[in-house]
């Protein structure tokens, strides 16, 4: 039983074999990390970033491409692959390196698409149509939302509000573009009905993907001073598990789920422990959602008896659907 659409399901449809995401850095960098928003980031955030670095070793592109590609086609037998930037802002620079980085990529063997991860403010049309015009058949613009409430964008020093993502969605979506949206649930002061909430305001937008992510405390961040100070506790195992049942509960079902949980780079975290076990996660979600009888959008009105045929991978991709009334 499929009980929610997820990517590989979405890449199996179109391709009709299996594709890998690869990596990449690209060494770009954040507003919100140099003094343009801010030298902080948010609260959450890795100074480091949560990519692999490889471009500060002196590891260009082609080459980090490479190494991935050897590791990941001995274990998985891929010979598909998603190029991913995904450390810090992939669109904030110079329009000319963003150029520079995607001829680059759109040459490398054996690539099938892009994921770009960047930030709300750091898009504009030009941009855009520089990422559309690589001409890859898959291309998925990772943004961060993290939140709909705008207090809370506030709390974690995230730099833009809700409407500045709606609009960047918007921009994007005009351009062709398929959006994957960032939403984390544990945030400071938040609680399962503001994560339900978060995925309700991404229903309205002409949103493609998400990612779920449960926050957990990296070491030197400003989360983990709260942390020390007592003044934020991590969410357990099971009141993610809880709230993410509920929340897919209420996605649109042509909206293609790329994680159910987030997990740390080696060395970077502080706690909890058990966001290191993805594997536990997801079976206690998957565990979750048989008990229960649960999928993706069942608790959206008009919903089917149960999940649709095309969260199968072998089955054919939905249209996108959207409700403005948010449902």
């Amino acid at each position: 039983m499929y009980y929610y659409y997820g990517l590989a399901a979405r890449l199996r449809q179109k391709f009709g074999e299996r594709v890998q995401k690869v990596p990449l850095d690209a060494g770009f960098s954040c507003p919100n990390r140099d003094g343009k928003i801010s030298a902080n980031g948010c609260i959450f955030c890795n100074p480091e970033g949560s990519g692999s670095g490889m471009l500060s070793e002196g590891i260009p592109l082609s080459e980090q491409w490479n190494l991935w590609i050897e590791k990941i086609s001995k274990r998985y037998s891929a010979r598909l692959f998603l190029a991913y930037l995904q450390s810090y802002s992939n669109t904030y620079g110079p329009l000319e390196k963003l150029k520079s980085v995607l001829d680059e990529i759109s040459q490398l063997e054996g690539i099938a698409g892009l994921c770009l991860g960047t930030r709300p403010d750091c898009v504009d049309a030009d941009k855009l149509k520089a990422i559309k015009d690589t001409g890859l058949s898959e291309i998925w613009l990772d943004l961060g939302l993290q939140s709909s409430n705008d207090e809370t964008l506030k709390k974690i020093n995230r730099g833009h509000d809700s409407a500045a993502f709606a609009k960047s969605v918007e921009l994007a979506h005009s351009h062709g573009l398929e959006v994957c949206a960032h939403v984390i649930a544990g945030l400071p002061g938040e609680d399962e009905e503001d994560f339900i909430k978060s995925v309700r305001f991404i229903n309205t937008l002409p949103v493609s993907g998400i990612k779920f992510h449960n926050l957990y405390v990296c070491k030197n961040t400003t989360l983990e001073k709260m942390y020390r100070a007592g003044s934020y506790e991590p969410w357990t195992r099971e009141r993610y598990v809880q709230a993410f049942v509920r929340a897919i509960t209420f996605l649109r079902q042509d909206i293609v789920v790329h994680r159910i949980s987030a997990d740390p780079v080696p060395g970077e975290l502080v706690s909890p422990d058990w966001s290191e076990d993805k594997r536990t996660t997801h079976l206690a979600i998957n565990e979750n959602m048989e008990k229960n009888d649960l999928w993706q959008g069942c608790a959206l009105k008009g919903s089917r008896s149960q999940p649709p045929d095309w969260f199968w991978p072998e089955s054919f991709p939905p249209k996108m659907i959207i409700n403005k009334t948010g449902f």
